[in-house]
C-alpha cells in the first residue's frame, strides 16, 4: 500500500475505474454472444445484433475498446447474419 495521499487516491481511483471497465466489457460480451446464438437460432437476430453494435459502441466511446476493434467486432456479427442468410 502507498504511503503518499496521491498515490493512495490513485489506487482508488483506478479500482473504481477497473471496475466500471470490467462491468461494461462483461455486458459487452454477454450482448455478442446472445447475438451470436440468435444468429445460429435464426431468431429475433436483428433485434440482437442491434443491441450487440450498441454495446461495442458505448464501449468504444468510454475507450474501453479501440475504434479499430469496434469496427472490426461490428464487421464480424454483420457478416455472420448476412452468411447465416
Amino acid at each position: 500500500m502507498p504511503n503518499i495521499k496521491s498515490a493512495k487516491k490513485r489506487v482508488l481511483v483506478a479500482a473504481s475505474k477497473t471496475a466500471r471497465n470490467k462491468a461494461t466489457k462483461s455486458g459487452l460480451k454477454t450482448a455478442v454472444k446472445k447475438a451470436e446464438a440468435a444468429i445460429a437460432e435464426g431468431t429475433g437476430e436483428q433485434e440482437a445484433i442491434r443491441l450487440a453494435i450498441k454495446k461495442i459502441d458505448q464501449a468504444c466511446a468510454k475507450g474501453i475498446l479501440h475504434k479499430n476493434t469496434a469496427a472490426r467486432r461490428k464487421s464480424k456479427l454483420v457478416r455472420r447474419l448476412n452468411a447465416a442468410r
